[in-house]
């Protein structure tokens, strides 16, 4: 499916993601780009006053803080970024609040961290607050929690926040705004005659080993993430495009289907919302391996995982863990809420469901991971 087909769907999305990166909202010396901020407004609420629900994913609170404290280099060490994020964020908020309040719309400031996504009721809570405040015509502004979150703070990922929040309120579109526009089969900075990848329609190793590790100084993320998020995102049945947050005009083109930037196709369906949580925002204790018959059944066949498809089990989980379970080579392509712990699936691997009382003295459950909790990563 090309660009064409998708135009009328990235038209009718109601439901909006759009992130915008500390590339895009800085100048080089890292500093805001107050002129940028504006244009980002601007367009953000030309998509309220049509009606459709938005949610701004926003970096730049490292950027703006390093601009307040006159740093010209971005902080490398945990405290000192969590330190300059402090000083950030509040600036931040302020301006955003500020300048959408003179295009008449009202916002919110949510701080997430990954553990508030991993907890099954801290997730349901974070996307009840997010759908309330869209149906109050409110734009919540989110962010990772710079000040206390260590590993999104390392890793500088607010584009995969940003498909997690798509996955979080069953969003129609997610937009990634960065200081390139698009995937590139080469990198546009360092050599000429490469050309933008249009639309992504599956992505394997030859997409990711393009997305290299582009970046800036100010910002931590690069195109790999982007790719990681388009990963989660298509999985989760949403459409992700990626393009130049510069474009003064880049929210409409996208949103109008106009071939700029790049589009990543879903998969068609969207799975369910607990689907969503194992395969995207759980927190993962452990994998188990299974064997190719095993590996059949559960992506075609629709078959819960049995103990006598497991091969191998690594990591020390409990009964009610989500672990990953990958191929005899170590691929990932699923993730489920296991009934047995990981000391217990070391006894009862390879064996049929029948003997699992004898050998371990009793049986809560025939099936390892029964197939309602199990999702497929493809």
């Amino acid at each position: 499916m090309g660009r064409e087909e998708y135009r009328t769907l990235v038209a009718d999305a109601q439901k909006i993601v759009v992130k915008v990166g500390t590339s895009t909202l800085t100048h080089s010396n890292g500093k805001l780009n107050l002129e940028q901020i504006e244009r980002l407004v601007r367009q953000l609420s030309d998509l309220r006053n049509q009606g459709k629900d938005v949610v701004l994913v926003s970096s730049g609170a490292i950027g703006a803080g390093m601009g307040k404290l006159n740093l010209q280099e971005r902080p490398k060490t945990i405290p000192e970024k969590q330190a300059v994020a402090a000083v950030g964020q509040g600036i931040l908020l302020h301006i955003y609040e500020k300048i959408f309040a003179e295009y008449g719309q009202a916002t919110a400031q949510l701080l997430l961290t990954k553990a508030d996504l991993e907890h099954r009721q801290r997730f349901l809570n974070g996307r009840n607050t997010l759908l309330t405040l869209l149906r109050l015509g409110v734009i919540p502004i989110v962010n990772e929690n710079d000040t206390v979150a260590f590993e999104e703070i390392k890793f500088g990922d607010n584009d995969t926040l940003a498909a997690l929040v798509g996955t979080l309120i069953d969003a129609d579109l997610v937009i990634l705004l960065t200081d390139i526009d698009g995937l590139y089969n080469g990198d546009p900075r360092r050599q000429k005659d490469v050309q933008r990848i249009s639309v992504v329609e599956t992505i394997d190793a030859q997409i990711e080993s393009l997305a290299g590790s582009v970046g800036s100084k100010f910002g931590s993320g690069g195109m790999a993430t982007k790719v990681t998020a388009a990963s989660i995102a298509v999985n989760a049945g949403i459409p992700l495009m990626i393009g130049h947050g510069a474009d003064p005009h880049i929210i409409r083109k996208l949103t109008s289907g106009e071939d700029v930037g790049t589009l990543f196709v879903p998969i068609d369906m969207k799975p369910h919302l607990r689907k969503k949580w194992i395969a995207f925002g759980s927190h993962v204790g452990g994998r188990i391996l299974v064997d190719e018959g095993a590996k059949e059944a559960l992506l075609h066949k629709g078959k819960s995982l049995l103990p006598s498809g497991i091969t191998a089990v690594e990591g020390n989980f409990s009964a009610g863990d989500v672990v990953e379970i990958a191929d005899k080579d170590g691929r990932e392509f699923a993730r489920g809420i296991t009934n047995y712990s990981g000391l217990e699936l070391n006894r009862i691997k390879g064996q049929k469901s029948k003997d699992i009382c004898p050998i371990l003295g009793y049986k809560d459950f025939d099936e390892v991971i029964h197939r309602d909790n199990l999702s497929l990563i493809l």
